[in-house]
């Protein structure tokens, strides 16, 4: 089947950052066509919206229950067939696990849900439908991630022995000086967000990241949150310390109070024989160090690279690449799954990757709860 993958979309209207972010991905290698969905819950918002983006106004439906109606009675060839769930954190488990039940493909943001218990519940759900399942975990998309993942894996720096993953931000040091700035916040808030803030948003990310491209589980963890002023229930910084299940150890550090940062996203794996650094902020450069020689810097799109690190790459060298073509690249990869052709596991983040962050967050908030002791993961 040639033709492009119906898409439609939940949330993401307006000057959403994600919403923009989602509709330029599906559109980077003419796999999918946006042909409806609910941006917006206020349903004139909403209409406004779809026609500024060029859209069937026929297919922009009142609420997220009118859409599953209507759209299931539509014929195969003309229906969405893979919907995209980037509301707020509450809404993507009973949004993803009516979509399977309905037969759609899903492509959801993280976190995959607000609990361990029902990330487990939409996997099982996912397994008897065999549909396909993205959770978006962004930066997994780009080349240079990709190579260092398959240079690891190739054995290329020896047997890992240490992890040093961060992730700072400080978006919210404006916000949570003040209690009424903080308390608007639906981040803040644990009955939208879920029970965690920076480990939930972006602590997880890095999480994802470390276990991706060292090809391990982390298997337990130790953390101590800071949520900055009694009131506020939610954490907006952490320092992690992580064990494997080898004699490998590690840390993850996020922060969203980390005064000045952008979104200083990092990844350091150091092994018996060498190391690799990539950083988020300078993406298309991975850093490769030896004992016994100068320090190595590949750069994306050279023939040296791996094949799935080039067939992630669009332009040639020297011409920047960001989070744009990442996303697009993990879009590509579910259209691959969803049209049945040949794609590797590691194109697109799966729920099962979904079901560890979420597995990762519950511990992380455990382990601080009672007094900053280890906790074991699952399996």
């Amino acid at each position: 089947m040639n033709s492009k993958i119906k898409l439609g979309i939940l949330g993401g209207g307006g000057d959403s950052l994600i919403g923009v972010l989602h509709r330029v991905a599906s559109n980077m290698f003419d796999r999918y066509e946006i042909v409806g969905g609910v941006f917006n819950p206020n349903y004139d918002e909403n209409l406004a919206f779809a026609k500024k983006i060029g859209l069937d106004e026929s297919r922009v439906y009142l609420d997220f229950e009118t859409m599953i109606l209507e759209e299931s009675k539509l014929d195969s060839n003309e229906r969405m067939e893979v919907v995209s769930v980037l509301t707020p954190n509450f809404l993507h488990f009973p949004m993803a696990k009516k979509l399977l039940e309905n037969n759609f493909h899903v492509i959801c943001e993280k976190p995959l849900t607000t609990s361990y218990k029902e990330a487990l519940e939409l996997k099982n759900l996912q397994k008897t439908k065999k549909l396909v399942f993205a959770v978006t975990y962004t930066y997994t998309g780009y080349p240079m991630v990709r190579q260092m993942t398959k240079m690891i894996s190739d054995g290329e720096i020896g047997k890992i022995q240490k992890v040093d993953a961060q992730y700072l931000q400080g978006w919210l040091n404006p916000v949570i000086h003040e209690k009424d700035k903080r308390n608007s916040t639906w981040r803040l808030d644990p009955s939208k967000s879920g029970i965690s803030c920076c480990v939930g948003d972006i602590g997880t990310h890095a999480f994802n990241m470390v276990e991706l491209v060292t090809g391990m589980k982390v298997d337990s963890v130790l953390a101590d949150l800071n949520t900055l002023y009694d009131d506020n229930p939610m954490d907006i910084d952490a320092n992690i310390l992580i064990r494997f299940s080898t004699n490998a150890k590690g840390t993850i550090r996020s922060s969203q109070i980390a005064t000045g940062e952008e979104n200083n996203l990092r990844i350091n794996v150091y092994g018996e024989k060498g190391a690799l650094k990539w950083e988020q902020e300078n993406p298309n450069y991975l850093y490769h160090l030896k004992d016994d020689a100068p320090l190595q810097v590949l750069k994306s799109g050279h023939g040296y690279n791996n094949d799935i690190s080039l067939d992630g790459t669009k332009l040639p060298p020297g011409h920047p690449e960001g989070i744009f073509d990442s996303m697009g690249n993990i879009y590509k990869g579910v259209a691959r799954a969803i049209r049945q052709e040949t794609f590797e596991t590691a194109e697109f983040p799966s729920i099962e990757d979904g079901v560890r962050g979420m597995d990762f967050i519950e511990k992380t908030v455990e382990s601080n709860s009672k007094g900053n002791v280890w906790i074991k993961l699952n399996d």
